[in-house]
């Protein structure tokens, strides 16, 4: 609902702050979809968000923060890529 009242203006950037949380699996799915498709339409989004792999899984450009400081930062596919997110925040 807070994402529909956003877009009512017609902005050009959308601010969402962790859009999934304490959200089911199923739909955290849709609304990155949705996040997506938004973006495709023309609307830059500033995303905030806890989980990184959905995350980084849609994003142009992401940043990395650890303790408020900015760790990494680079194309959100790359980063899926780094030891450091791999280890410290998707357990791999």
């Amino acid at each position: 609902m807070a994402i529909a009242r956003g877009l009512m203006s017609h902005p050009t950037l959308l601010m969402l702050d962790e859009p999934s949380l304490g959200l089911g699996p199923k739909l955290v799915s849709e609304i990155f979809r949705i996040v997506e498709e938004i973006n495709a339409n023309g609307v830059t989004i500033l995303l905030v968000e806890q989980n990184v792999y959905e995350a980084l899984q849609i994003s142009h450009r992401a940043y990395v923060l650890q303790t408020g400081r900015v760790v990494l930062e680079g194309e959100g596919k790359d980063l899926l890529k780094s030891d450091l997110v791999r280890q410290a925040y998707l357990g791999m």
